[in-house]
């Protein structure tokens, strides 16, 4: 019997955050796998049936363990405790196992293939055919044709690759949220926005201490980089950030090593040549092989670039006084580069941006552009007092769904931006429509007792590449919600994310929110064109950086084969995108959560790949109107509300009217050399 006062094992929309303890966790996991473990047996041992009682039952199964799973995985993320921790720890293996021998179910497997061979089956068109095709590569890519040894070596390794990326994150927040610096002169902090010293100070004093706390949240980690005159701070911040977990107990080294192997094993048991080719082989890519030569390619058109950025930076540094360039020298002096340049930091900007206003601007262009309403409506069931609840509806009122925000650092939650579904709702069989449910959060600077929260111009393109996620998930129309919303190959997940981020640069846009914060002033025109004409600044730099990332990514993957440390592996990896040894990010590893803790395995190069899809598309809203409401209804109907209802670039193709042009990214970031 279930146990309906466990709150993981009710269906309560929205989610009874306040009322999830660690205590439920466990519980509600055993009681939510036995009941799944039998009717995964019962379906099994099956004959006949439609796609309802066959297809339909398998994916309500496994809707049952996301929705229990699904609350718990999140709260890990932004509430963590020791006692949730251990309670995940003990949860998460269990559900490792399940999503594995389900796909060994030979049962279930001769189920599915008997349906498909019926006359049912055999005449399933649209959206059901490619749902049953996916599932069937599904099962075949998680081992369902192999022998029982290697279906059992198969679930050990997933076990344990599970159990390694929870380890990785947990090392990780542990030792961001361990290192905490006070100073107590305030000459030692010269070149700090004013914003930062008022969070450093309050942190200061939330801790017990005189002066100013600086800490490895991603917020004071870059105003120290990018503005503190001390190269000495400098350098300590710096390599702080980079060494997290790179010794002692919360070493994660070790645990990239084994995750390599792990995940090399697994494609060579699949029958796969490389982890890049088995990964990749349903994304747009399809292989390895095709995802070097889009980074070669790349890396060949952004080279002169960088070598012109490099220059600039080694020949400025010579000239300021600083000497040798050095890795804890360049956002400082990019600042400053900027600064003399075009007369613009992002700092000068915060006062145009605060939080509440770019959020209710968002939404206003959401409102112009794809008919969606946002309304922050009261929902004290959360887990932070700091969080916010909002409703989405479309033109004619319908709830499509609703979102929680949590935007402030805090020792229990990772770090970065984020979005997360927690509900995939859309079109029921009954003709209602079941709303979706979504998070996202990020590590933005907090209000303080004289100013409220503000953001610099990168935080309100984070901002709007985080809604962009949103409004992929909450706008899904897709009948079958595992191909509805952000469920789609990874590099094309990040293009309604990043083309979002196009409208923080738009007159048209930045009208509706940039307004200084005391005086409400837009945002002045000789500001905006010194932002615009900054936008280019050092993209070569940046985009090479990027590359590195994805190449060091791609070739772990590939040729790793642990001959040596993997730390001089990846600075091996890591040396032709440098001008110099000393920029080798060689510690990079340990706390590169994409990668170990996270989606991004093999598909580091999907931001680059969709950033060059959006770039294209943006072009249209260009063309025809930047706050056109006929090219924003074409974008949510051709991609927003599609999901995975059909391949990425058919859907590209329905709003473009063409293929993608390979070279819009280079154009709209580099320009010409």
């Amino acid at each position: 019997m279930t146990d309906t006062s466990n709150p993981l094992l009710n269906r309560d929309y929205p989610i009874p955050f306040d009322r999830i303890t660690p205590d439920d966790v466990v519980p509600a996991v055993t009681d939510v796998l036995e009941r799944a473990r039998e009717r995964v047996d019962a379906l099994g041992a099956g004959r006949g049936g439609g796609y309802a009682e066959v297809v339909g039952e398998l994916d309500d199964i496994v809707e049952s363990v996301e929705r229990t799973w699904g609350p718990v995985s999140h709260l890990n993320n932004v509430a963590s405790t020791p006692a949730l921790r251990e309670a995940y720890g003990e949860a998460l293996p269990e559900i490792t196992r399940f999503s594995s021998r389900l796909h060994h179910h030979a049962g279930l497997y001769r189920r599915l293939r008997d349906f498909t061979a019926s006359p049912e089956g055999r005449a399933l068109a649209g959206l059901r055919r490619r749902h049953l095709n996916r599932t069937l590569r599904e099962f075949r890519r998680a081992g369902a044709e192999l022998g029982e040894e290697d279906k059992e070596s198969l679930e050990h390794l997933r076990v344990e690759l599970s159990e390694l990326g929870r380890r990785f994150e947990e090392n990780l927040l542990d030792e961001t949220a361990a290192f905490k610096k006070v100073v107590r002169d305030a000459d030692d902090l010269a070149g700090l926005p004013e914003t930062a010293l008022e969070r450093a100070a309050q942190l200061a004093a939330e801790h017990g201490e005189e002066g100013w706390l600086l800490t490895l949240d991603m917020p004071s980690v870059q105003a120290v980089l990018q503005h503190a005159d001390d190269r000495t701070l400098r350098r300590e911040i710096h390599t702080a950030y980079l060494d997290r977990c790179t010794s002692g107990d919360r070493d994660n080294a070790p645990i990239v090593t084994r995750i390599l192997e792990i995940r090399r094993r697994l494609a060579e048991i699949l029958g796969y040549p490389d982890f890049p080719d088995y990964r990749l082989e349903m994304l747009m890519a399809g292989s390895g092989g095709r995802v070097r030569g889009f980074l070669d390619q790349l890396i060949d058109r952004t080279r002169t670039f960088h070598e012109r950025d490099t220059a600039e930076l080694l020949d400025r540094s010579q000239r300021s006084g600083l000497g040798s360039l050095e890795p804890w020298d360049v956002s400082w002096l990019m600042e400053k580069l900027r600064r003399e340049r075009f007369d613009v930091d992002d700092d000068m900007l915060r006062p145009w941006f605060p939080l509440d206003e770019v959020q209710a601007g968002l939404f206003e262009i959401a409102s112009r552009l794809f008919g969606l309403s946002v309304e922050r409506v009261d929902n004290p069931a959360v887990w932070h007092d700091e969080v916010r609840y909002f409703d989405v509806r479309d033109e004619g009122g319908g709830h499509l769904g609703s979102f929680y925000t949590d935007w402030f650092p805090r020792d229990t939650k990772r770090q970065g931006a984020w979005m997360d579904s927690l509900v995939s709702g859309g079109p029921a069989p009954n003709g209602s429509f079941q709303p979706h449910l979504a998070f996202i959060g990020g590590n933005f600077n907090p209000p303080t007792a004289s100013r409220p929260a503000l953001l610099t111009h990168r935080e309100v393109c984070t901002l709007f590449h985080e809604f962009g996620h949103l409004l992929h998930h909450t706008c899904s129309r897709v009948e079958i919600p595992s191909h509805g919303g952000v469920n789609v190959a990874w590099d094309w997940v990040e293009v309604p994310s990043q083309i979002m981020e196009n409208w923080c640069w738009e007159r048209e846009a930045l009208d509706l929110f940039a307004r200084h914060h005391e005086t409400g002033e837009a945002l002045p025109d000789e500001l905006l064109a010194r932002l615009l004409a900054a936008r280019r600044f050092m993209g070569g730099w940046l985009q090479m950086r990027q590359l590195s990332f994805a190449n060091l990514d791609l070739e772990l993957h590939r040729t790793y084969r642990g001959e040596i440390p993997v730390m001089d592996y990846a600075a091996a990896a890591l040396r032709p995108f440098v001008p110099s040894a000393r920029f080798v990010e060689r510690h990079i590893l340990p706390s590169f959560a994409h990668l170990f803790a996270g989606g991004y395995a093999s598909a580091y190069y999907s931001y680059l790949w969709s950033e060059t899809l959006e770039a294209d598309a943006f072009s249209r809203f260009e063309g025809e109107g930047v706050l056109n409401p006929a090219v924003g209804r074409a974008f949510r109907d051709c991609i927003l509300a599609r999901g995975d209802s059909r391949d990425a670039d058919e859907l590209f193709r329905d709003f473009m009217g063409r293929d993608p042009d390979p070279g819009a990214l280079i154009r709209r970031n580099l320009g010409s050399p």
